[in-house]
């Protein structure tokens, strides 16, 4: 159905963000990207390159794509996510043909297997990881398949399941791919998918939580069944007899690929929900080196990279939802594009690319955009046959496209790169040699570099000890004098000895002169003493007076990073005064706009547009972003049973109750609750009353998990559709509750951005005479679909630049010089500043900026009251609020 007329005019005015000013005609459209084709037409590229739409699986009932191979004729195979297998003919470049698409037959059935997450074409076989709670339709469960064709008449008749995999949904089994010496492939899954008993283990299977930070498990459910070791990575071999752990501590790695010399990276995914809290990671590239661990633990257990037992990324991105990773060895492009990483994210529609620099025995990156699109969620994508870079987008059901990817520039294809292994990376893997197994010689060999100034190296000589004999090494460790071997040596003895030797180990570490060493080799020699504590337990009566003495003076340091593992470990060990150190640190100032996890590749702002849905809890955040540290050290506080005065706990529960001011990811209010909970366990019970209401506990749901506004949605809500929503509100809009309707509205941040009556914000335009000029489905429609029909003049604008990245919001002003564009609907005032000189171009963003799902918190009466607020224009005298009976 197409909108009527003054349906398009409504959809104009109410999801305007502002009016653009005539002035602004200088920005013109970038001629490359304008196309006959919107589904081409949304797309920005690089220069020099082309794109052709392929195919449409879900305009041909074919269901989502989200996974994709080729196989040793060129053709393509392609999984539905929740259905079949196909093989696709596809055309050569430029012929203007569509792909011939076929239902890949499998033991003479179409829905033998399907269910996709990860395509494979490798030694004369499919490999399919399948991710799949088992049907009547699939009654296959998870796990890694082969598909052989043993006839030879170009379909599969053989299927052998290669292992079951426990798990399956979003964080189950994901890809598999062929290993770099083309012998064996590598297996990767999410964090809700078991590790399975392996035949092999880089990374030694004792894992552990490893912290003494308080464990919070999502206050909302999530994962909080999940324990480490997270998502993880093996290696199989062709038979599937044989699985090595390779790699673990992932969230949701959905892909990985291998460089041009055998190095493997791993594009990690965030958990969004942990927004504006100090254990939040972004996005972010891994190497993922023999035996690495990267860290997830559920909750509030995320390791910090900067904990010297788990290795730290290659590059972090930023939020978003990795799907795929490429490496463009293969690719016809030109040497800019060649070599290089290509990382898919879903939510936001950008493939990032990566370009990798050697440093030391890893990498450092820099990243641009390789091309983005509004919207544009991608699922998966690899170099074809010809060179050209295949992807598809779709996923949760959502309309799926295929397409293709080509250069056409002036610069050559024909380009060969190669990345140079330092001494650093050889020396590294001559390391991981040794893990896995006892060898005599590893010991020799590992042991000096237990103190080689590169962490990727020390760690692999760390593992390589760990997996020796502990007899062999120990008497060796700790009849050692060099303080950085100590340090090093103690954590493998930690992991991997007996609790009889904590003392022993104590001492070892006890014996470093502290002011020798630098900011990270103090925090590795923290790290190392908290290590001996989980592990072990706590020290001695004997030996627990000199671990505070030799460490209490050190706190605070200014560090943020040593003061976390210092804060946690002397509350552990109750040592004198850190109850009082910690509260007066509850008031430090903090840098303004400072986000968990480190510097990222990608402006947080800048997301907000690019997919108002997902950007949402960004858009929030960084209104009023929550003090990271303050919280961090609140929150190790939550375990301190001993060294509390009246006066300090005050001032540390009045914190809590001004910590709910700030806004963060949807688990951040409960986070705070239940670190709030924890600290009450130990107030003297007739004083619980007093420090839960000063502590804000009246301001809270009884789940903890929100806030209870004055005046918020009762609900129960519902998924509003159109029909449904039209047929409620013209059930009647008589004697509406005025009071209820302006609070809906305001409860849902209308609000924010428009003026009804002469009360609201200038951002948008004004909604007063709503009522007067639309008929009730028109505003309806509006409301749930706001991006069906969006006017220039009110859309957001993408602004190309010349290093050939993009930026996304409103323009709301420009001078000679400059355009001023304003990201953040809920900061409208905060303003970006993009020099003329790098704009080279613009476009209209398709996706409006106003938010969908706005009504799905109201229940039938409460979306019947914001309709009539609406429709008389903020006017408590209009007929929809005169009482039965009369007026």
């Amino acid at each position: 159905m197409h909108a009527q007329p003054n349906t398009l005019k409504l959809l104009a005015a109410i999801v305007g963000v502002s009016l653009f000013a005539a002035s602004y005609t200088s920005l013109k459209e970038n001629p490359d990207t304008i196309e006959d084709n919107p589904k081409i037409a949304k797309i920005k590229l690089q220069p020099g390159f082309k794109i052709e739409h392929l195919y449409s699986p879900s305009e041909n009932k074919q269901g989502s794509w989200v996974s994709m191979t080729f196989d040793d004729k060129g053709r393509m195979i392609t999984s539905d996510q929740y259905g079949i297998l196909y093989r696709l003919t596809i055309p050569a470049i430029g012929q203007g043909t569509a792909p011939k698409v076929e239902k890949l037959i499998v033991q003479n059935d179409t829905v033998a297997l399907g269910n996709a997450q990860g395509l494979l074409y490798a030694f004369n076989s499919l490999y399919v990881m399948m991710n799949n709670h088992s049907n009547d339709k699939f009654p296959r469960k998870s796990g890694l398949y082969r598909l052989q064709d043993t006839n030879g008449d170009d379909q599969f008749d053989k299927v052998t399941l290669l292992k079951e995999l426990k798990g399956d949904g979003e964080h189950g089994p994901h890809s598999v791919i062929l290993s770099f010496d083309k012998k064996s492939i590598y297996v990767i899954s999410g964090n809700h998918t078991d590790a399975p008993q392996m035949d092999a283990y880089r990374l030694p299977s004792n894992w552990q939580y490893d912290q003494l930070f308080p464990l919070i498990k999502d206050p909302r459910g999530h994962a909080n069944d999940r324990k480490e070791p997270g998502g993880w990575i093996a290696n199989v071999d062709p038979e599937g007899k044989h699985w090595e752990m390779v790699s673990a501590g992932y969230r949701n790695a959905f892909d990985m690929a291998f460089n041009d010399v055998g190095d493997l990276f791993v594009y990690d995914a965030d958990m969004e929900w942990d927004f504006g809290l100090p254990w939040y990671r972004p996005t972010r590239i891994c190497h993922a080196t023999s035996a690495s661990e990267f860290g997830w633990r559920t909750g509030s257990g995320k390791w910090s990279p900067a904990l010297a037992d788990n290795v730290p990324p290659v590059i972090n991105i930023g939020q978003g939802s990795p799907t795929n990773l490429i490496y463009t060895k293969d690719a016809k492009f030109p040497a800019k594009y060649k070599n290089v990483l290509l990382a898919f994210d879903w939510s936001f529609g950008i493939v990032h690319a990566l370009h990798l620099k050697p440093s030391g025995a890893s990498y450092t990156a820099e990243r641009d955009e390789f091309l983005s699109g509004m919207p544009l969620p991608l699922t998966d994508g690899a170099i074809g046959p010809d060179g050209a870079l295949y992807f598809m987008t779709g996923g949760r059901r959502l309309e799926s496209d295929l397409y293709r990817v080509y250069y056409n520039g002036p610069e050559s294809t024909d380009v060969s790169i190669a990345t140079a292994l330092t001494k650093e990376n050889t020396l590294r893997r001559q390391l991981e040699a040794f893990h896995g197994e006892a060898n005599s010689a590893a010991i020799p060999a590992a042991w000096p570099q237990l103190k080689h100034p590169d962490r990727f190296v020390r760690y692999a000589a760390r593992l390589a000890v760990e997996h020796q004999p502990v007899s062999e090494w120990q008497e060796k460790a700790l009849a050692e004098k060099d303080p950085i071997i100590i340090t090093n040596v103690m954590m493998a003895l930690a992991r991997q000895g007996k609790p009889e030797q904590k003392d022993n180990i104590l001492k070892s570490l006890l014996s470093v002169n502290l002011s020798a060493l630098s900011a990270s080799q103090r925090i590795d020699l923290l790290r190392a003493f908290e290590l001996v504590f989980c592990r072990m337990g706590e020290p001695g009566a004997a030996i627990k007076p000199k671990v505070v003495a030799y460490l209490n003076p050190l706190f605070p340091t200014q560090d943020f990073e040593t003061d976390k593992l210092l804060s946690r470990i002397l509350v552990y060990l109750d040592a004198p005064g850190i109850v009082p150190k910690l509260v007066a640190l509850l008031d430090k100032k903090e840098k303004a706009g400072a986000l968990a996890g480190g510097e990222t590749a990608t402006s947080s702002a800048d997301l907000i547009m690019r997919n108002p849905q997902y950007g949402l809890d960004i858009a929030k955040m960084l209104e009023k972003t929550p003090p990271l540290q303050q919280t961090y050290f609140a929150t190790v506080l939550s375990s301190a049973k001993k060294g509390w005065t009246p006066q300090l706990q005050d001032k540390y529960f009045n914190w809590f109750r001004n910590a709910f001011n700030y806004r963060g990811g949807v688990s951040y209010v409960g986070f705070i609750d239940r670190a709030r909970k924890l600290a009450l366990a130990h107030v003297p019970k007739d004083k619980f009353t007093h420090y839960d209401k000063l502590s804000g506990g009246t301001l809270l749901s009884n789940s903890g998990n929100d806030l209870v506004i004055q005046n918020y949605p009762k609900g129960p809500g519902k998924n509003w559709k159109l029909d449904d929503a039209v047929q409620v509100v013209e059930s009647g809009l008589t004697n509406r509750n005025f009071q209820r309707g302006k609070d809906m509205y305001n409860a849902i941040t209308c609000v924010r951005c428009h003026s009804l009556g002469g009360e609201g914000g200038n951002v948008g335009p004004d909604l007063t005479q709503l009522g007067s000029r639309f008929s009730n489905r028109d505003i309806l429609e509006a409301i749930i679909d706001p991006s069906k029909a969006v006017s220039d003049q009110y859309a957001a604008m993408q602004f190309i630049l010349k290093n050939g990245d993009s930026i996304v919001g409103r323009l709301v002003n420009e001078d000679k010089d400059a355009y001023f564009v304003s990201q953040n609907p809920y900061a409208p005032d905060v303003l970006k500043k993009l020099p003329k000189k790098d704009v080279v171009s613009s476009k209209y963003s398709s996706v409006s900026v106003m938010l969908p799902g706005l009504i799905n918190s109201l229940n039938e009466e409460e979306l019947k009251d914001l309709i009539a607020y609406l429709k008389s224009g903020g006017n408590d005298k209009h007929e929809f609020f005169a009482p039965k009976g009369g007026k």
